[in-house]
């Protein structure tokens, strides 16, 4: 199944909505328009981000002549889809080794997603090393290991409560003795409070800095698409510590709707690189606008 049906699958819940709003197209023009700045909303687009896609589409609507509900989705998902074109949606990890640092609250899917990266990497032939810096949670190391083991790739991690710092700077030693490709640095969601966690991560860049200055860094927000506009406060909170340079949306699976990424794009210039589609190894899948955005409106 591609990435235009698993998407249509995972956005079920919106698509209704978007349908609803599409049928009064047959009845009124202003009812229709109303109904799917309303629709856009409910799926956790964001107001600014609803009517500014509708006015773009009133506009259009008129000034081409758009008539049925075939020509004015076609034009809608040009317009939401150009909305989500904010940065490039390509990983850049040219240089040996770069480095993927995982950021997010605990519970969205963090650690599953550096085992489905890793996994990705590896089938591709990359050498992988996976650091187990979220020391504070229990099992998270044991977790990681589990994945390092079935996306058979290195990993360096120390004992429950030690100092993730020195992890980071062990796995990148690690990582330069053995010529890895990607080190994937695991981070704690969650520390005693805001402050701890933002500052722990800023030690974290400022180990990758230093020991690393000339290396490609990706620092990958996770983000559940269920969580709605809580998605966009974490994706604002942790972007002013971690320099995020993109976005995965986990567990689009029917409940999600999905329209945080518009929010995010909109608000914060952050593009999706990847989403979560399902449990399986292969359901983490490179994000496409134009798909994302027909696959909202089928």
């Amino acid at each position: 199944m591609g990435f235009f049906d698993k998407i249509k699958q995972g956005l079920e819940k919106t698509r209704k909505q978007m349908s609803e709003a599409f049928a009064a197209l047959t009845v009124d023009n202003e009812v229709f328009f109303e109904e799917l700045e309303e629709a856009l909303i409910l799926a956790d687009a964001g107001a600014d981000t609803a009517v500014k896609a509708v006015a773009r589409l009133r506009s259009a609507a008129y000034e081409q002549s758009l008539y049925g509900a075939e020509p004015v989705k076609a034009a809608l998902a040009g317009i939401l889809a150009e909305r989500l074109s904010v940065g490039s949606f390509e990983l850049k990890l040219d240089t040996r080794p770069s480095v993927i640092l995982m950021v997010g609250v605990n519970g969205v899917g963090k650690t599953t997603t550096i085992g489905k990266l890793a996994a990705r990497f590896s089938a591709e032939g990359k050498k992988v090393l996976l650091a187990a810096a979220d020391t504070f949670r229990a099992a998270a190391a044991e977790q990681l290991s589990v994945w390092a083991e079935r996306a058979k790739c290195d990993i360096v991690k120390h004992g429950e409560g030690s100092d993730p710092g020195a992890v980071v700077f062990d796995a990148i030693a690690a990582a330069k003795a053995r010529g890895t490709d990607i080190v994937i640095i695991d981070t704690a969601g969650r520390l005693h409070n805001k402050a701890n966690l933002m500052n722990e991560l800023g030690k974290i860049r400022r180990i990758i800095t230093r020991e690393l200055p000339e290396a490609d860094v990706e620092t990958l927000m996770v983000i559940d698409a269920t969580t709605g506009q809580n998605g966009l406060i974490q994706a604002r909170q942790f972007n002013e510590t971690a320099d995020v340079t993109g976005i995965v949306l986990t567990k689009l699976d029917g409940t999600a709707r999905g329209g945080i990424v518009f929010a995010i794009a909109d608000e914060l210039g952050l593009p999706v690189k990847f989403v979560g589609v399902g449990e399986g190894v292969d359901d983490l899948m490179p994000f496409e606008p134009r798909e994302f955005s027909e696959a909202l409106l089928s």
